[in-house]
């Protein structure tokens, strides 16, 4: 039975309820499956689904010492993680991100995946961490997989509880809960590393310890890291991150292929007290978490503001300041049109400017917004010190001499940018091509004397917070995209930024701001154009008909 055709014939089918992001997920594993990217051993699928319902029992609760029943979902997931390999037949995927709502089996199944890794994946040598921030959190999980092995006769006679450790003789494996700690992660040579609750991991020592469990597993043929929680508080953690490298592979526009994201949560927080929309974070809602359960907790969480955002994280896993990849690849790939936008053939024409300059030394960006026939046509110019080109091709892996040569990117000043090279560029075109801003947006952080000079040139600026303020220049402009409406012509380099932006959501307010996927990305060039975007909806009314420049 290959389980992860039905559960994914269940979704299409209307079966199963879920969010976006399974559906999304099942049809990147089934269109790879088709395509021939990776491939399904229907063996080594059966052989996990089959060890875990054979020897692994319940450790506590109602259902404790009975054996495991596995839903269809978690046979689903199972069969992705150890029966679908590549050309060389091991494991496709090594590091698995799985997030589902409270008391859906998240630490069982961890465990269980634990047990079958040390008793039947066949790695001699194995070491097996239930890792955590604090060794009391880690143990949580490693002392569950060890009752669970003591319930079992066939396992309890196969290990042994050592001081620190549970070891199986036989193939000299060992289980161990692993708390943060620089001084231990020297040595490590982690075949499977299991984060429960990541989402409670902080940014500082949380990130970097996330590194190195990663790290650790170079010398394995086929590792495993798999990070499981359900949503939670702390920002720009590794949860955080995984989330943005996960919507960012979902959206189409990553070139990762270990990378295994499976996210239960509901697609629209305004439906968090709708109780058809919980199946989505909680796929085993009627099984460890009951339908009365959670309209229990509803009815608490109806009456505060702090349950209710404790609901919302734990039962629909929507964090409360969450990330995620802001574009789709295909909407930007269509934007792209290969075909270059030249100031030259908007003559006469109204435009409006975006503009997002550094604060330190790096990328700044000029954006010019021309409405022509209902479509917005972006061009402009990134501006960057001469010195930093060398360090910042090594640093993005991003081809800016070529960038350079297609005039998309100006080298500016030495160390800093001379911002009169941004008021020429723009002072230029207007003198030129007759083509007219009737407002130049910008971020109160710009350098001011380049704005004065703008003004005393004759042109009229306004200053734009870059926050969550930015949420209807966001909403349109995404609508635009998605609508076929925005044209970047064949600027390579602005097309890296619109797919490097994701948005921060505040879950209460639902307001969004523009961050980057990762600290080393760069979006100067979007910030610049949802600048514009703020201000084409602010002055619509008074310029709006100019604005659409239909003669």
């Amino acid at each position: 039975m290959n389980y992860i055709y039905q559960y994914y014939q269940g979704i299409k089918d209307g079966t199963y309820t879920v969010g976006l992001w399974i559906t999304l997920i099942y049809e990147y594993i089934v269109h790879g499956l088709q395509d021939k990217k990776f491939f399904f051993d229907q063996k080594k699928a059966n052989h996990a689904i089959d060890f875990i319902e054979t020897f692994c029992r319940h450790a506590e609760g109602p259902l404790a010492p009975g054996k495991i029943k596995l839903e269809l979902w978690q046979k689903a997931f199972l069969s992705i993680v150890f029966g679908v390999v590549d050309k060389q037949g091991n494991r496709q995927f090594r590091e698995i991100f799985l997030v589902v709502g409270r008391k859906n089996g998240k630490t069982l199944l961890l465990s269980a995946i634990a047990a079958y890794c040390a008793f039947a994946d066949g790695e001699y040598g194995a070491r097996i961490y239930f890792v955590a921030p604090k060794l009391e959190q880690a143990e949580i999980g490693y002392n569950n997989f060890y009752q669970m092995c003591d319930k079992e006769p066939s396992l309890r006679k196969r290990v042994k509880k050592r001081r620190t450790d549970v070891y199986i003789e036989s193939s000299n494996s060992s289980v161990k809960p692993l708390a943060f700690s620089a001084k231990k992660s020297d040595g490590l040579n982690i075949s499977l590393g299991i984060c429960d609750e990541i989402a409670s991991y902080s940014a500082n020592g949380g990130n970097k310890f996330y590194e190195v469990l990663k790290s650790s597993q170079g010398a394995r043929k086929q590792p495993l890291l798999i990070s499981i929680s359900s949503a939670g508080y702390e920002n720009e953690g590794p949860y955080d991150e995984l989330f943005k490298r996960a919507t960012r592979l979902l959206k189409g526009d990553s070139r990762e292929t270990r990378f295994l994201p499976v996210i239960y949560a509901i697609d629209d927080i305004r439906l968090w007290n709708d109780a058809n929309e919980w199946q989505k974070s909680n796929p085993n809602l009627g099984v460890s978490v009951t339908l009365d359960y959670l309209l229990e907790e509803l009815a608490v969480a109806e009456g505060s503001l702090q349950k209710k955002a404790e609901f919302i994280v734990k039962y629909c896993n929507v964090k409360q300041s969450s990330s995620q990849a802001f574009l789709n690849a295909v909407d930007v790939e269509r934007a792209y049109t290969g075909v270059p936008v030249l100031p030259e053939n908007y003559s006469e024409h109204y435009a409006m400017i975006g503009i997002d300059l550094s604060r330190t030394t790096d990328l700044s960006a000029v954006m010019w917004l021309v409405q022509k026939n209902n479509i917005i046509h972006i061009f402009g110019k990134f501006f960057m010190p001469s010195e930093k080109l060398e360090e910042a091709t090594a640093r993005d892996n991003l081809p800016y001499n070529i960038y350079v040569q297609r005039g998309f990117l100006q080298l500016s000043g030495a160390n800093v940018i001379d911002y009169q090279d941004c008021y020429d560029y723009i002072t230029n075109i207007i003198n030129h091509y007759h083509l007219y801003p009737l407002r130049v947006m910008y971020d109160r952080y710009s350098a001011q004397y380049l704005i004065k000079d703008l003004e005393s040139f004759g042109c009229l600026t306004d200053d734009c917070t870059q926050g969550y303020n930015m949420t209807p220049g966001i909403a349109e402009f995404e609508g635009m995209i998605k609508d076929g409406r925005i044209d970047i012509g064949d600027n390579d380099l602005l097309k890296v930024h619109l797919l490097n932006a994701a948005l921060k959501m505040e879950s209460q307010t639902e307001r969004v701001k523009l961050v980057k996927i990762s600290q080393t990305d760069h979006i100067d060039g979007m910030a610049a154009i949802i600048d514009a975007m703020i201000g084409r909806q602010k002055y619509w009314a008074e310029d709006g008909q100019r604005l659409q420049n239909m003669r």
